[in-house]
């Protein structure tokens, strides 16, 4: 797998994480509530989702390669962007964090 190939996988990892380690839209735009909602949180990963795969695309173009995808592609690299959200996941809903 070439360079580009294991940024992508790096950049979709931290992608899928991103909604769940701030309470930032997008990471960037602060909202009023104290906590994301979890469809928030949803919104945002479907978002990230399309903007990782764009910039994958914009490289596979850049390569020289670019490949026609059928729905099974779009199906599995989304299944695998959720199953790369689990560590965010996991620390925002799952871990018990003590009251200050």
């Amino acid at each position: 797998m070439s360079a580009a190939g294991w940024f992508i996988v790096l950049l979709a990892l931290a992608g899928a994480n991103l909604p769940f380690l701030n309470q930032r839209l997008l990471g960037m735009v602060p909202l009023r509530a104290q906590k994301k909602s979890v469809w928030i949180r949803i919104a945002e990963m479907i978002v990230l989702y399309f903007v990782v795969g764009a910039f994958g695309f914009m490289l596979e173009a850049r390569a020289g390669n670019r490949f026609d995808q059928g729905w099974q592609f779009y199906a599995i690299t989304f299944s695998l962007f959720v199953v790369f959200a689990f560590p965010g996941f996991t620390w925002q809903y799952l871990v018990k964090r003590r009251p200050a």
